[in-house]
């Protein structure tokens, strides 16, 4: 699920009942906020753990900065998981998130690059006269891209991401996190879920990675999906151990959140 700002950003209690009302051990997140001003300086990860009654949670940045305004790399000596038990700080930065009521044995993250040049992108923007957003293409440069995995004491790894938009590099890292997926799963035993936004459309992640796709439902955008760019993808897990959660949309994404429940 991915946690887009608007002007203000979505409030703490929307952002804690969209949560709540999901009912899950696990949560992956794209598009989230780490300390900065557009969304109040707060800890979007932690803040979803919080409503879910997560002891584990850990932000992976992206960038430090404002996607889409000011922002730069992480240098070689910054933190690159922050987690509940991490003390550093950071200014105020982007990236992805992971929380869970499950302990985490071990966090790992996956540098994945980024395309040296960006491509035009139709995306929503604020209505002043309509709850459904506009839309608009505008050029924009693509950000670093990376993974963030959780090794779980109940037997899983959550591997959580969100790819280039840009055809070809997308792919590109899609193998690189599928291969580094594989090996994490001969080093502890444990079975791979890798899921988040793939910016792939429908059919496209399942071809090329030939894992198996747990969910089959459009995303995109969520006021009326037309297209699928979330995924929960398995190369272990089969299809009779595990059934899609029912979900409406969370109220506070331009993306429908998806989930499974795997099956004892």
């Amino acid at each position: 699920m991915e946690i887009p700002p608007n002007k203000s950003g979505p409030s703490l209690a929307a952002l804690h009942r969209a949560i709540a009302a999901l009912s899950t051990d696990v949560i992956a997140v794209q598009e989230i906020d780490f300390n900065l001003p557009r969304t109040g300086s707060i800890n979007q990860i932690a803040e979803v753990a919080s409503a879910m009654g997560a002891a584990n949670w850990a932000f992976a940045p992206g960038i430090v900065g404002t996607p889409g305004e000011k922002w730069r790399k992480l240098s070689k000596k910054e933190v690159k998981i922050f987690t509940n038990e991490t003390t550093d700080s950071l200014a105020g930065s982007y990236g992805i998130g992971i929380a869970s009521t499950i302990k985490v044995l071990k966090w790992r993250r996956l540098e994945l690059g980024n395309s040296p040049i960006g491509i035009p992108l139709v995306v929503p923007t604020e209505s002043e006269t309509s709850s459904k957003p506009k839309i608009r293409a505008i050029y924009v440069h693509d950000e670093p891209r990376l993974a963030l995995a959780a090794t779980l004491a109940n037997g899983f790894t959550v591997v959580n991401t969100h790819l280039s938009f840009v055809p070809g590099v997308n792919l590109a890292q899609l193998k690189k996190l599928k291969s580094w997926s594989l090996q994490i799963a001969s080093e502890t035993n444990t079975k791979v879920l890798l899921m988040g936004d793939l910016n792939l459309p429908k059919g496209l992640p399942v071809a090329f990675s030939k894992w198996r796709s747990l969910i089959n439902q459009n995303t995109y955008p969520s006021w009326g999906a037309k297209i699928q760019f979330d995924y929960i993808l398995s190369d272990q897990l089969l299809p009779d151990e595990c059934q899609p959660l029912s979900i409406s949309t969370s109220g506070i994404s331009d993306h429908l959140p998806i989930g499974i429940e795997i099956l004892k």
